[in-house]
């Protein structure tokens, strides 16, 4: 939903201009976590490259992405990855060592991507939203499972806070994004919810999505306590991204929730909302 940050100085830039689940490694990051921060977003703005931009075919997404997933394994056994992406892994070894980093959350994101691949290349959606959500505990979760992890905050409830607005920040993602993802074959409206409309994945109406809108925002209230419980600035940054999200649910619903014919935007005004509202929380 934001600009990027800029690279470090090690890591050179992919192809494309954003990764949307990742936050900003931004001023009210402490500086102590930066590197760790840009490590991450890049190891995961690298796997989601190969997952999901230019022409490459299915199988060689997959054999690439399972040859990422060999370089993450061989730094935890401490051996020598490949060296096909040392921009990459060159800083996430380094973000290992100094801050724990864990492998579970990092290797879920790739299992995630995986899992991208072979969906479009079926033309298959989700059955449900049991299923979506297991897709979103890997593809999603994880990201803010890592960043609790750097800020040292790791009990039971604020994980499932945590799981909580990144779902709600993935999904929030796909509902905006029908216009993007229906005519390349990416479906993730619920094929039950669908069916409940009277329609499909590849024709939604109205009520199907701001249903789904409903669902995203009530996940991300759910999940909405946990800017209490992160520590300093990250806390500010937190709250901007849970009414970021929030307030691209308003702009779906501002437009009738016909997101498959285009793309709602946030303006200059809305971040003067979404600061505002961010002090009330």
């Amino acid at each position: 939903m934001r600009a990027p940050p800029a690279p470090p100085p090690a890591v050179s830039a992919p192809a494309v201009d954003h990764y949307e689940n990742f936050p900003v490694a931004s001023w009210l990051c402490p500086a102590a976590l930066r590197p760790a921060v840009a490590a991450l977003y890049w190891y995961a703005r690298t796997a989601d490259d190969i997952a999901d931009e230019g022409d490459a075919r299915a199988d060689e997404r997959l054999a690439d992405l399972a040859a990422y997933r060999s370089d993450l394994d061989a730094l935890f056994a401490g051996t020598t990855p490949s060296g096909r992406w040392p921009a990459v892994f060159g800083p996430l070894r380094a973000a290992i060592a100094r801050d724990g980093l864990p492998h579970k959350p990092l290797a879920d994101l790739l299992d995630a991507f995986a899992q991208d691949v072979r969906k479009t290349a079926e033309g298959a959606g989700y059955a449900d939203r049991a299923e979506l959500l297991d897709y979103c505990a890997r593809s999603a979760a994880p990201v803010g499972r890592l960043m609790l992890h750097l800020y040292g905050v790791q009990d039971d409830r604020a994980l499932a806070h945590s799981d909580a607005i990144c779902s709600a920040l993935q999904l929030i993602n796909f509902w905006q994004d029908l216009s993007v993802d229906l005519p390349r074959a990416r479906y993730y409206l619920p094929q039950d919810r669908c069916a409940h409309h009277g329609t499909t994945q590849q024709a939604p109406t109205r009520a199907l999505v701001a249903e789904q809108v409903r669902w995203a925002r009530e996940l991300m209230h759910s999940g909405a306590p946990l800017v209490h419980r992160v520590p300093g600035r990250m806390g500010w940054e937190l709250r901007l991204v849970v009414q970021g999200g929030l307030r691209i649910l308003d702009k779906i619903e501002s437009m009738d929730c016909a997101t498959w014919q285009a793309r709602p935007k946030l303006r200059p005004w809305d971040g003067v909302v979404m600061f505002w509202r961010s002090l009330w929380m």
